[in-house]
C-alpha cells in the first residue's frame, strides 16, 4: 500500500500552521479581517493581528483602508480564480454543516487545478474518531474524490492535456496510468459519484459527488470523509443521496446568486 500523502509531521509548530491557514484563507477567498482569521484559527484576536502583521511583512499579505487584509503579490498567483473560490466557499458552508448534522462525518468542498484537487471548506464531525480539516490542502487529483469526479467531466483531449508526459518530465513516478484511469472515470461517469477507499490516505474511507453550474459543467466536489473502521458498504446509496441533495441544494444556491 501507498504510504500516506498527508503526514503531520512528527513535531508540528503551530505558529507556523496557522499562518499558512490565513495565508490559505486570503489567497482563496478574496479577503478576512482579524476577527474572521481568529475565529477561523480557533486563536485570540491578538494572535490572529500578529500573524497577520506578520504576513503583511513578508509580502503575503495587505492590509486596507478597511481593516480587510487581502492576498499580497507573493499571493497574487492565483488572484484570477478568488471570485469563483469565495462564492462556492461562502455558498457551500451551510450546506456542508447540513451534512456534517445529518450523517455526523468530515465533510469537504473540494475544487481542480490541473492535476491537483485543493479543499477550499471542510467542516468537521464532533465524534472522537475523525478526519480532521482538510481546508487548504492540496492533494493529486487522481488520488482523491472529488478530484476523479471533476477529471470526469474532462473530454479525452482535456484529460490528456492534464497528464502530457512533458509535465511529468522531472517526475514521471507521479503519472498515472491513464488507460487505467480513462476506465475508472468512465466507470464514475456512469454512476455519478465516487468511492475513495484509502487512495489519499491510509485509513480514509471519503464518498463523494459533484456540483454543477447551470449549464451542466462539473465546478467542484463535495465529499464526506470517516475512518474506515466506521464505513458501511450498506450505507452507501444513503450517504451518496444525502451529498446528492446537498449538492443539488448548493447549485440552486448559485444559479439565484448569478
Amino acid at each position: 500500500m501507498d504510504k500516506p500523502l498527508k503526514t503531520p509531521p512528527p513535531y508540528p509548530i503551530a505558529s507556523v500552521d496557522h499562518a499558512l491557514r490565513a495565508a490559505t484563507m486570503l489567497q482563496m477567498e478574496g479577503g478576512a479581517t482579524v476577527s474572521q482569521v481568529a475565529e477561523r484559527l480557533g486563536v485570540a484576536r491578538s494572535t490572529a493581528h500578529r500573524l497577520l502583521a506578520m504576513l503583511v511583512y513578508r509580502d503575503f499579505a495587505v492590509h486596507g483602508e478597511d481593516r480587510v487584509y487581502r492576498a499580497g503579490p507573493v499571493l497574487e498567483l492565483a488572484a484570477h480564480s478568488q471570485s469563483l473560490v469565495s462564492r462556492l466557499r461562502a455558498a457551500a458552508l451551510p450546506h456542508l454543516h447540513r451534512v456534517v448534522t445529518l450523517l455526523d462525518e468530515t465533510t469537504n468542498l473540494i475544487v481542480r487545478t490541473g492535476d491537483t484537487a485543493r479543499f477550499i471548506a471542510s467542516v468537521e464531525c464532533r465524534q472522537a474518531l475523525r478526519v480532521g480539516s482538510r481546508e487548504g490542502m492540496v492533494f493529486p487529483a487522481h488520488r482523491t474524490t472529488a478530484g476523479l469526479l471533476l477529471l470526469a467531466d474532462l473530454t479525452d483531449e482535456e484529460l490528456d492535456d492534464v497528464y502530457a508526459p512533458e509535465r511529468y518530465r522531472d517526475r514521471p513516478s507521479e503519472r498515472p496510468d491513464l488507460a487505467r484511469l480513462r476506465t475508472e472515470l468512465k466507470r464514475l461517469r456512469r454512476n455519478g459519484f465516487a468511492v475513495n477507499k484509502e487512495r489519499s490516505e491510509r485509513g480514509l474511507i471519503a464518498v463523494g459527488v459533484p456540483v454543477r453550474d447551470r449549464d451542466g459543467t462539473a465546478l467542484a466536489g463535495l465529499s464526506v470523509s470517516m475512518p474506515g473502521v466506521r464505513y458501511e458498504p450498506r450505507r452507501l446509496q444513503a450517504l451518496v443521496a444525502t451529498l446528492e441533495a446537498a449538492a443539488h441544494a448548493l447549485e440552486d444556491d448559485l444559479s439565484d446568486g448569478t
